[in-house]
Order: structure tokens, then C-alpha cells, then sequence
């Protein structure tokens, strides 16, 4: 094991006699160098624009949101609501009422999202929603609506010149002669507009739960979901227990992630195709090494029948030029890897590259990052060496 390492250390670090030789090695290490870098940067910052992606979506979300596993609403009991109040990993909660209907303003139509929040909605997450205007009042028919169903409608803040109504089909079955027997209505007041993302923006109108549970026909305790709010450092998996004992089992517990979980899916799949393209641009790169190590095998050729004759086996004489692909590949690699992290370093703390005047590319360091890039460029220098080193033959050595 010594011998082959030995000599190796000797051929990566030692120059030839032939100059292109040297050029071509220079090359392989330079490609590898270039492509590592280039593989961690481009995955930090894609992990960076996903978490910028999700701040959008999760801010607006609760800790965790309890829904219906087999029907659309679940029965929000006084003493179930005493007892979840009782329980001291919640900090607060909010009953819901949710559900889609159709909006009308001045002979135009959108189907929308209508959530019915209570008072507890929390402020800090009204807050960050709320563009202009002013969160809607209690007891009132106001809402507030995404910032896309405004321009769709074409309605403002408090404008007294468009009427907005709110429709819900009435439960029940058979054929209805007009549209008054078959949906309940409400006028309503847009005292704000509201910014999240897209899907939000374009789909969503906040307002009480009272309005909500008058347009649904929903009773007192008839709700479709409820969003909890943990207390800070409370483990969401100690909480699910309780949570459950209080339903009866008949609930579905949703964190962040499970409420957002086609987004995850699809920024995952992104990054893994980011992942394999870079990785292809890293296999051709590695090719380099392949030649490298077979102009290095031809050029040493009398120095290897010299240690063939002394007694050295084929086999050691393939692990040379093994381990020299290996070498070469974790030093190409170690420098590229260390060129990734100081420029994703210094686009953290420097801003250096900017999308807007004021917003920095997101990236984002993770140790994860780092050892996806080095187990990749480890498993493809050592199949790229393997590959090259299999060219010392027998019969070469007795010519």
C-alpha cells in the first residue's frame, strides 16, 4: 500500500520531461477545481432562493393547523376549547372557517378563497400581509382582499362607487329557480389589501368568522380548521399527543411543511435537477483525469517495466496511477470546494452580487451542501482513476 502511494505522491507532484503532458494535467486539475466550485455555488444558491421562496408561504402559516381527516368541518366543543386553552405548549390559537365561493363586483366574477378568521388572528402575521389599508373591524361585513382579486375586480379600499357581494351555494339537494334561493349573499366593505405570494394574492379574501359561518350556514361550533401557535422552543411532536386526545383522533395535524408540501416537492425536484445537470458538467470535467492519467501511464511506460522487472505486481503498478487520480481529485477538489465557500461567504456578509438595488441574491451555507459536493467528487474520481489505471496491462510491460 505504501509503495503505490509513494510513487504516486512522486508523478502527481513531480513535472515531465513532455510539456504537454504537464499542460494536459494542469488542465485535468484546473477542470476539476473549476467544476467543484461551480457545483457547491450553484447549490447554495439555489438552497438559498428556496428558503427565500418559502419565508414567502410559511410566515402566513401557523406552527401547526388542525383539520378534518374525513369530512369538511369539525365540532369545536366549549370544552374542547377550554382544554386546548389549558394546554401550555400553545401560546394562542385561531378558529377558522374556510371555504370557496364566488365574489361579484360590477358584472364580474372570481371564485376565491373566503378564510374566516376570529380576533386572535395574530397581529404580527396581519402585520406582514398588510399592504395598504387596515385590517378588516369586528362585527362588521369587511374583508380584506389579495392584492390580485383587487386588480381582477377592479375594486379599491372602502369604495363606496363598486358593489362587492360575497356567494355561497345553500346546502341542500334539488333544482333551484333563481339565484336568490340558491345562494346566500353578503355585501361587503374592502377595508384592505393584503400581499403573500401569488397564490394567496389572486385567490384569498380574508373576513370575521361570523360572515363566514353566515354565508356557510355553519353553527357555533362548526368549524373547517384550527391554526395553532406554539410557544417559542416547543417541539411540535410533544404538542400532536394532546392535540389528538382533545379531537378524539378524528383530526389531521399539518405543520409548515405538510401544508406547503406540492411547493417542497417541487423545489426539491428543482434542486435535484439542478444537482444532476452540475454533476454531467463535473463528469465531462473528470474525463480530463481519465486522459491525464493515460498520457502520464504512456510517458512513464520504461519506468514501469524497470519496476515490473524489480518485482512489482501489475496490480500495484495500476494502484499508482489510482491513487494519483484520487490525489489529484481531492486536492482539485478540496481548492474548489474552499473558492465555493469563501465566495458564498462573501456574498452573505458583502451582498456582492445584487438581484434589485436592495435585495442581495439569497444564498445560503449549509455543511449538507459541502458534503454532497465532496461524496460526489470523491465517487466520480475514484470510477474516473479506476477506469484510467485498468490501461497497465501485462503484455504492455513484456514488449
Amino acid at each position: 500500500m505504501k509503495f503505490p502511494l509513494y510513487i504516486a505522491q512522486r508523478y502527481l507532484f513531480s513535472k515531465s520531461n513532455n510539456n504537454a503532458i504537464n499542460f494536459i494535467t494542469l488542465i485535468a486539475g484546473f477542470g476539476i477545481i473549476i467544476g467543484t466550485a461551480a457545483l457547491f455555488i450553484v447549490l447554495s444558491g439555489f438552497s438559498g432562493l428556496k428558503n427565500f421562496s418559502l419565508e414567502f408561504t410559511s410566515f402566513a402559516d401557523p406552527d401547526l393547523k388542525i383539520v378534518p381527516t374525513t369530512t369538511k368541518t369539525i365540532q369545536f366543543t366549549p370544552a374542547q376549547k377550554k382544554a386546548l386553552t389549558a394546554l401550555n405548549s400553545v401560546d394562542s390559537f385561531t378558529e377558522v372557517v374556510e371555504e370557496r365561493m364566488l365574489m361579484n363586483c360590477e358584472n364580474k366574477h372570481l371564485a376565491v378563497t373566503l378564510k374566516g378568521v376570529d380576533a386572535n388572528y395574530p397581529q404580527a402575521t396581519i402585520d406582514s400581509i398588510l399592504v395598504y389599508g387596515q385590517w378588516f373591524e369586528p362585527n362588521t361585513s369587511q374583508i380584506v382582499a389579495g392584492w390580485g382579486i383587487t386588480n381582477e375586480l377592479g375594486f379599491g379600499i372602502f369604495d363606496v362607487a363598486k358593489v362587492i357581494k360575497l356567494y355561497a351555494p345553500k346546502p341542500g339537494t334539488g333544482q333551484q329557480t333563481s339565484v336568490k334561493s340558491a345562494f346566500t349573499s353578503l355585501k361587503v366593505a374592502n377595508a384592505g389589501i393584503f400581499q403573500v405570494n401569488e397564490t394567496l394574492d389572486n385567490g384569498t379574501v380574508f373576513t370575521s368568522i361570523e360572515n363566514a359561518k353566515y354565508l356557510l350556514n355553519y353553527d357555533a361550533e362548526t368549524l373547517s380548521a384550527i391554526d395553532i401557535y406554539l410557544k417559542p422552543a416547543v417541539d411540535e411532536d410533544s404538542v400532536r399527543p394532546a392535540l389528538q386526545s382533545i379531537f378524539d383522533n378524528k383530526i389531521t395535524i399539518k405543520n409548515r411543511l405538510q401544508l406547503n408540501d406540492a411547493l417542497y416537492k417541487m423545489l426539491n425536484t428543482e434542486h435535484v435537477a439542478v444537482y444532476l445537470i452540475f454533476t454531467l458538467i463535473l463528469i465531462i470535467a473528470l474525463f480530463n483525469i481519465i486522459g491525464s492519467i493515460i498520457m502520464m501511464i504512456l510517458d512513464k511506460n520504461k519506468n514501469l517495466k524497470t519496476l515490473y522487472n524489480l518485482g512489482a505486481t501489475v496490480k500495484e503498478l495500476r494502484r499508482i496511477f489510482y491513487y494519483q487520480g484520487i490525489l489529484m481529485t481531492l486536492m482539485g477538489g478540496g481548492i474548489g470546494l474552499g473558492i465555493g465557500v469563501v465566495a458564498i461567504w462573501l456574498q452573505q456578509k458583502h451582498a456582492l452580487v445584487m438581484i434589485t438595488p436592495s435585495l442581495p441574491y439569497p444564498v445560503d451555507l449549509q455543511l449538507s451542501n459541502i458534503g454532497i459536493v465532496f461524496g460526489t467528487i470523491f465517487i466520480l474520481g475514484v470510477l474516473a482513476s479506476r477506469i484510467a489505471s485498468q490501461r497497465i496491462a501485462k503484455a504492455q510491460l513484456n514488449a
